[in-house]
């Protein structure tokens, strides 16, 4: 028996205990009722033994996944990591994903000759398996963290079949090498297209994608058989199709989520500076929840319009921090938006839609933020539809400072959210 199994054991005796007395009881029917009752005595034992195996094996695994939510972290008593690794892919049996031996990621990879990108938890190679299908695999950094990124992306994207969400086709688990394979995306990440030296997208495309998008995070939050939080919804985590149809990547920071529950436990901030909700932060804003997605997935639409891109050509040290003050402006008062790009009256239109939609998004109290299934009825509603929100939300921590870093979870300084917070209460006077 596993260590970790060890504090069960006096329950498991008891149950052995009460099985034995009810065999006897049956072997005494057997002497009381001659040769008619050994069939049926037989056949009883044989079906309690069956039962006593099965609820075992049963309790055996959902003791083994309920220890992965233990804090928040996958933590298992008495184990060596690996081992706690190995019982995790275990629990899954025939539903994992597909596994393969470090030699053949090797293999797949051309030695990992042709590198796609570097995240938060590792680097991206493009490769090949064996019947002609293009795959990117990444993979993760020995000294990185203790392995929670690598079973949160099993654990969560593992579970998850849509169109909008990047599909996992098998991973790697070898001794200290770990790396995850996903489907090719030829058209890499939104934020190349995003960036002022990259190639622009038309507007009917970029409100297509935040449309796509936005109905990943539903499938994500509603849909799927167990319910995810991303944590980390910014434009390098959106890969785009040949058909630039976005699919959400990177479930490192995720975290599953009872649909009871409406406030998710989490230690630490969790994000990327820029696209994190406050209350990620600071918990007396009311805790973390799905709404968390919805403020991140606000702030990347934003981006996506150019209203900040716009906004802080000039001055980008200071002028960052305001835009969405500057873009609500724009928006109450009517006046164009001004953003790049704009040529027709369709496409002005597009362009404040996607405005209006994301400063609801942002708002500062979770709970005056839509649900991601009520953003995905304003994006396909009409714009005469949509109301004005209230000017209740946050000034974006500049981002400036790590538009070159792809690391997943950036740490603010105390410095500066005490700025921020003095910012919150002004705003909220």
């Amino acid at each position: 028996m596993l260590p970790f199994f060890s504090q069960t054991e006096s329950k498991g005796a008891a149950r052995k205990l009460i099985i034995g007395e009810m065999i006897l009881h049956f072997l005494d029917a057997f002497n009381d009722h001659g040769k008619l009752c050994v069939g049926i005595s037989c056949s009883v034992v044989g079906i309690l033994f069956v039962m006593f195996v099965i609820l075992y094996r049963k309790k055996r695994l959902w003791e083994s996944l309920g220890a992965l939510r233990l804090n928040g972290k996958f933590n298992f008593l008495g184990t060596t990591r690996n081992h706690q690794i190995e019982i995790f892919i275990r629990s899954y049996g025939t539903m994992a994903p597909n596994r393969f031996k470090y030699s053949q990621i090797k293999t797949m990879t051309n030695s990992f000759h042709d590198k796609l990108g570097q995240g938060g938890f590792g680097s991206v190679y493009k490769g090949q398996m064996s019947d002609g299908q293009l795959i990117a695999v990444k993979l993760l950094g020995n000294a990185i963290g203790d392995g929670n990124d690598f079973i949160n992306e099993v654990a969560s994207i593992g579970r998850t079949s849509h169109v909008n969400i990047v599909k996992l086709l098998g991973f790697c688990f070898d001794g200290k090498k770990r790396a995850l394979m996903y489907e090719f995306m030829p058209n890499g990440s939104l934020d190349k297209f995003l960036r002022g030296d990259g190639s622009h997208l038309d507007w009917n495309t970029l409100f297509q994608i935040a449309k796509g998008i936005a109905r990943g995070l539903e499938y994500l939050h509603q849909d799927c058989n167990t319910r995810i939080v991303h944590f980390d919804i910014k434009p390098h985590n959106i890969l785009l199709d040949e058909e630039f149809v976005p699919k959400i990547s990177d479930f490192g920071l995720a975290k599953l989520w009872k649909s009871k529950e409406s406030i998710v436990s989490v230690t630490g901030a969790r994000g990327t500076t820029g696209y994190m909700a406050p209350e990620v932060f600071f918990k007396s804003l009311g805790g973390a929840s799905h709404k968390s997605d919805v403020y991140s997935y606000g702030m990347m639409v934003l981006e996506m319009t150019g209203a900040h891109k716009k906004n802080n050509s000039n001055d980008t040290s200071m002028s960052e921090a305001y835009f969405p003050d500057w873009i609500y402006k724009k928006v109450e008062s009517g006046d164009n938006l001004g953003v790049d790009g704009v040529t027709t009256e369709e496409e002005e239109e597009l362009a404040r839609k996607l405005v209006m939609v994301s400063l609801w998004c942002i708002q500062s109290d979770p709970s005056d933020r839509p649900s991601i299934s009520k953003v995905v009825e304003m994006l396909e509603g009409s714009f005469q539809s949509l109301q004005v929100p209230p000017r209740h939300f946050w000034s974006s921590p500049p981002r400036h400072a790590h538009e070159n870093s792809p690391s997943a979870t950036q740490n603010l300084s105390s410095d500066r959210i005490l700025k921020m917070q003095a910012t919150e209460e002004e705003l909220s006077s």
